[in-house]
């Protein structure tokens, strides 16, 4: 069942960048995580909560620079992921290629990193953090020197007197469920973002995002179905025979569902491409 903007918690990825989207809630997300003073951040709004064809679709991670021209990019992960390695590789590459394109020689690549925020264990552990980086496996103590680090936080953790309380704490209100997000967790921070969300939630016009993303969505999963009948057909009629241009041309520009589900039951049971054409 679809939930509304006021049955949302942290760990839903639309409110996630809602909140980390203003700056001093994402810089204070950064310090926490690194350990460090950051001087300043400023967020990618034409990188987040935006569709993007060339993301794959509707991107809902946080894409951030500091003072020092250090790039960041956040991402919400509720549901585990079975290649979230991967999905950081992709990342980085994507940071990379937009310093590339804007100009940038290799030698000027600044520090990366990539940071999932997951409601599940990534790698079983048992850890509320898990950083990661380029080293020699001969030779541990060789660093590649390519400053990109990679870092999960996990809400599944049971280590807390290896990382900071404040996190801790944090990832206990990502693990929340509704009302458990709303009870006083001791800190000031997660005060804020308390604050932050109930803003959101009165916003008229965060409501209106939010709606216009749910039919993004609902309308790029039909498109992956109708995608996915299309070559499922062409693969049942190559069987026969190369497919025309014509009949591929006709296929693929059919959008409907249910038509497209009769025309694959179609070509799974049909004896020629004849057939099939005959029958459509």
């Amino acid at each position: 069942m679809k939930k509304t903007l006021q049955e949302l918690t942290i760990k839903n990825n639309f409110l996630f960048a809602a909140v980390m989207s203003e700056e001093d809630n994402c810089k204070q997300f950064l310090e926490m995580v690194l350990g460090v003073e950051i001087e300043r951040v400023e967020v990618d709004k034409e990188k987040s909560m935006v569709y993007h064809p060339q993301y794959k679709g509707v991107r809902l991670d946080i894409y951030v620079k500091d003072g020092k021209n250090t790039r960041y990019n956040v991402e919400m992960q509720a549901r585990s992921q079975e290649y979230i390695g991967k999905r950081a590789r992709y990342y980085h590459s994507q940071i990379d290629m937009d310093m590339l394109a804007a100009g940038y020689e290799y030698s000027e690549l600044p520090k990366a990193f990539v940071i999932f925020v997951c409601d599940f264990d990534p790698f079983g552990d048992k850890k509320y953090l898990y950083t990661f980086e380029n080293r020699c496996m001969q030779n541990l103590s060789l660093d590649m020197m390519d400053e990109c680090r990679t870092i999960f936080l996990s809400t599944a953790g049971d280590n807390p007197k290896e990382v900071p309380k404040e996190m801790v704490k944090f990832l206990k209100f990502v693990k929340a469920d509704l009302n458990e997000s709303m009870e006083d967790f001791e800190d000031d921070y997660i005060k804020k973002l308390q604050d932050t969300i109930q803003n959101i939630k009165l916003s008229r016009e965060m409501e209106r995002k939010f709606m216009t993303l749910e039919e993004l969505i609902k309308d790029e999963r039909k498109e992956a179905k109708a995608e996915g009948k299309v070559e499922a057909i062409l693969e049942f009629l190559e069987e026969f025979c190369v497919v025309s241009a014509e009949l591929e041309e006709q296929i693929r520009a059919e959008k409907n569902l249910e038509v497209l589900g009769r025309w694959l039951k179609l070509a799974a049971k049909a004896d020629s491409i004849e057939q099939f054409i005959a029958e459509m």
